[in-house]
């Protein structure tokens, strides 16, 4: 599905719709050609293929390189399956990365370590001859996320999401189980998104491999804060990533009946089969529930 283009105020919109939502986004190397192959096979929704934290200083002109054959030949097949989304280096490396990898398959640009609205309108006049090449920044820092209301309403910006290992050594904060030291950059986040009209954002990557019930209970924290999707470093995550972002059957049947029963309800005025009154804010939460499948 796709979201309607808006404009915000001193902003520009690429051609474009913006990208719709998705439930998950795979991690993927860039200088590793056997798992570009297979990315697109592994079921996420998008893939992010990376040329910033997974690959060493010494291999990123090669990984370049790959990635921008890789496209040549694989990218518009897998564009047809998923969204196809580059995470590029910051600086100068970045600038060498869009060069490379600016191609028709490509949705999508993930700008690591954003903290700059004007380096999204360097990157968006990188793009001119791209119009609907989108832009993601990844807020990393204290600086980044105190900017995101700004960034959010950046050139070509569609999501914003958080890239949490860098900002908790920037912060030095050390989360508990429940996390909740991460609390407020995350609801600000969420907050900064709907304020610009953005998708909401792409929840962080969780190092649990291992431990899906680990993985479950954060996901189902993220989506209770306002995340729409989360980003996953292994193909494990995909399935528990995918099964808390996609309404079940009752709650599809739920949100539709209380729509129609809105719809028909002549003074508009209703309360739902627990008692509680229905107006127009909870029937944008059915109808963003019915969007989600």
């Amino acid at each position: 599905m796709t979201t309607p283009e808006r404009t915000a105020p001193g902003r520009t919109t690429s051609a474009r719709t913006a990208p719709g939502l998705v439930r998950s986004a795979l991690y993927v190397p860039g200088d590793q050609p056997g798992k570009l192959a297979g990315a697109a096979t592994r079921g996420a929704d998008s893939l992010i293929v990376d040329l910033e934290d997974a690959v060493p200083a010494a291999a990123k002109p090669q990984a370049r390189a790959t990635v921008a054959r890789w496209l040549a030949s694989d990218g518009p097949a897998v564009a047809r399956e998923t969204q196809l989304w580059i995470r590029i280096n910051p600086g100068e490396a970045g600038l060498a990365d869009l060069a490379a990898v600016a191609h028709p398959a490509v949705t999508g640009i993930c700008v690591a370590k954003t903290e700059s609205v004007d380096w999204l309108a360097e990157l968006d006049r990188k793009l001119a001859g791209h119009p609907h090449i989108v832009l993601c920044p990844i807020l990393e820092s204290a600086a980044a996320v105190l900017s995101a209301p700004r960034l959010a309403e950046g050139p070509r910006v569609t999501r914003l999401q958080l890239g949490e290992a860098d900002l908790r050594a920037d912060l030095g904060v050390d989360p508990g189980d429940d996390e909740r030291e991460l609390l407020w950059a995350r609801s600000h986040v969420v907050l900064a998104s709907a304020a610009a009209g953005l998708a909401p954002p792409l929840a962080p990557v969780s190092t649990a491999i291992t431990d899906p019930d680990a993985l479950r209970r954060s996901t189902h924290a993220l989506r209770r804060l306002g995340f729409h999707g989360r980003a996953c470093i292994h193909p494990a995550q995909i399935p528990i990533v995918h099964e808390v972002f996609t309404p079940t059957p009752g709650e599809l049947s739920r949100a539709q009946a209380l729509i129609t029963r809105f719809e028909n309800t002549p003074d508009g005025v209703l309360v739902d089969d627990d008692g509680r009154m229905v107006d127009e804010a909870v029937i944008r939460q059915a109808r963003r529930t019915l969007s989600m499948s």
